[in-house]
């Protein structure tokens, strides 16, 4: 079977792991890369000299023969660029957030729809040997029905991004799209015996006065229609990089921890111990912890979509929800109070 063929578009820290996890797996070959500037350009050729080089991912779509393109460029340009990949028939791995507005999620959303395309969203923690085997300890009823989730960050303040896109909110949209986004996604995915969620609240506050909307600072908590509920919290006015989810079910309770002097640690420390209600265990794991890990197992789970032997790890709609609920979290500080979610997610 031939090998997938990857386009790639953006080259900035995140997107050469991303290319790296492509060229090495065997499955796939990596045949274009868009990347901004001359220096990018300049590095991606040295590494990838069978791989096109474009200075514009659009160009790159009209141009390049491609089967999937992964889009790893600021957030604010994804609609545009998947939109155009789309409409040549093409699937796309898109990393989070999807968008910074709802019409621009739902507008992808609607536009692997349209085109017939697979669309898979980089929530790849839910890959994870330890993010998710706590899904499947649940979902083999271990700790029982789970009522409580709390996913806690706590790290150093985030990288500027090219040309400081990540600290100018027209482009980055918020904070909460950033890293708070992969935690809603696991409480949500790990509460989906209980629905959707029904009602937000959230807390933020920064450091900074001259970005006092892009919060240090984040806290949001959402409950579901049978009492179970779920809180997300994160601090970026902290060091290093440690990330701790706790589970408490009708049963049992888990509690796992992950640490690392930066997120993309090749060597961490995490455990995971479960209680059933009875026992106490130390789960060993047989592969690493951590997005570096993860990012190639998204890979290959990509590959298997385009051949239509399985489905995305996170789907358009998981994308949708996930994104969903940082802009709900970011109107609730906004106004103060508790908002309803759910139908506002929905699309046409």
């Amino acid at each position: 079977m031939p090998p997938v063929q990857f386009a790639l578009a953006g080259f900035g820290a995140w997107g050469q792991h991303h290319a790296k996890s492509i060229h090495e797996n065997p499955e796939s070959t990596l045949v274009a890369i868009s990347a901004p500037t001359e220096a990018t350009r300049a590095e991606a050729a040295k590494l990838y000299p069978d791989a096109l080089i474009y200075a514009d991912s659009l160009e790159m779509i009209a141009q390049a023969d491609f089967d999937i393109i992964d889009i790893v460029t600021p957030s604010h340009t994804h609609r545009e660029i998947a939109l155009a990949a789309m409409a040549k028939g093409k699937h796309v791995l898109l990393e989070k957030p999807m968008a910074i507005t709802l019409d621009d999620c739902k507008a992808i959303v609607a536009g692997s729809r349209e085109h017939g395309v697979h669309l898979a969203v980089g929530h790849e923690l839910r890959l994870s040997s330890q993010w998710g085997e706590i899904k499947s300890i649940i979902d083999r009823g271990v700790i029982g029905d789970p009522q409580y989730v709390l996913v806690e960050l706590l790290r150093k303040p985030y990288r500027t991004g090219a040309s400081g896109w990540r600290y100018d909110q027209n482009r980055v949209g918020s904070w909460v799209l950033e890293e708070p986004i992969h935690f809603f996604d696991l409480a949500r995915w790990y509460l989906s015996g209980s629905g959707d969620p029904v009602e937000l609240y959230a807390y933020g506050n920064s450091r900074d006065p001259q970005r006092p909307t892009l919060y240090d600072n984040f806290s949001a908590m959402f409950k579901y229609a049978n009492g179970s509920y779920a809180v997300v919290s994160q601090t970026l006015a902290a060091f290093e990089h440690h990330q701790t989810v706790k589970v408490s079910g009708t049963k049992g309770a888990l509690w796992a921890g992950w640490s690392g002097a930066l997120d993309r640690t090749l060597e961490p420390e995490y455990f995971l111990k479960v209680f059933d209600g009875e026992n106490l265990e130390n789960v060993k794991l047989e592969k690493h912890s951590g997005e570096v890990f993860e990012l190639r197992e998204e890979i290959a789970t990509c590959i298997r979509m385009v051949r239509g032997e399985g489905k995305p790890a996170a789907s358009g709609l998981d994308g949708l929800w996930s994104a969903g609920l940082c802009l709900v979290a970011e109107e609730s500080i906004r106004q103060g109070k508790p908002l309803p979610v759910g139908e506002m997610l929905q699309v046409g």
